[in-house]
């Protein structure tokens, strides 16, 4: 991005290109990443209770099958709420990002191409997974909540593409900070020269 317009933003920048020491953006997508996953995998778990009931009982584990639902519900509820923050905090850090032009990823894509979609994908994650959420939501309180068996087997089925799909997106991500160095400082410092070894040992 152009080094006026970034000026403009009023903040002094350190040598990972933000105004903070640890960028925001991946800590929040392992939350989101973390929440999505251990919500499906719960209602997973809930929907084929009867097959592993005995297993519990063996253990000694006083558990009921609502209880696995309980936790598939608020992982998915907090896991919406938190992709807002993780999405907003992407595009501020990718608007001060500088990235090299001479460099592909491992997929063939330049910097700007990998940011591009990264971005497009961090907003259909976004609608996504807060349209899982209405879903699950509708089947909670609406749909099944009198059944046993809270969540339908299409949900759980999309659950897992979903998860495909940030797996992919994930990548990208990935790709911005180990082959591009995008917001990762111990590649900023490298590439302006500095010696990491006498920075750690100060």
């Amino acid at each position: 991005m152009n080094a006026e317009l970034i000026d403009q933003l009023g903040a002094k920048l350190g040598a990972n290109g933000l105004p903070y020491s640890i960028p925001i953006h991946p800590n929040l997508v392992h939350l989101t990443l973390g929440l999505f996953i251990i919500g499906i995998l719960f209602d997973i778990v809930g929907v084929f209770f009867p097959l592993h009931k005995f297993v519990y009982k063996y253990l000694a584990l006083s558990v009921e099958r609502a209880n696995f639902f309980d936790v598939g519900w608020y992982n998915m509820l907090a896991s919406a709420i938190i992709t807002f923050f993780t999405v907003a905090a992407g595009f501020y850090e990718i608007m001060l990002a500088e990235a090299p032009v001479d460099v592909k990823s491992a997929w063939g894509m330049q910097a700007m191409e990998t940011m591009l979609w990264h971005g497009v994908g961090g907003v259909l994650l976004l609608a996504l997974i807060v349209g899982m959420t209405v879903w699950r939501g509708f089947q909670r309180f609406i749909w099944r909540k009198d059944e046993d068996r809270q969540v339908q087997l299409s949900y759980l089925a999309v659950g897992m593409a979903i998860m495909f799909v940030m797996y992919i997106h994930g990548t990208l991500g990935a790709q911005m900070a180990a082959e591009f160095g995008v917001h990762n400082t111990a590649d900023q410092l490298l590439r302006v020269g500095q010696d990491l070894n006498a920075i750690i040992k100060g």
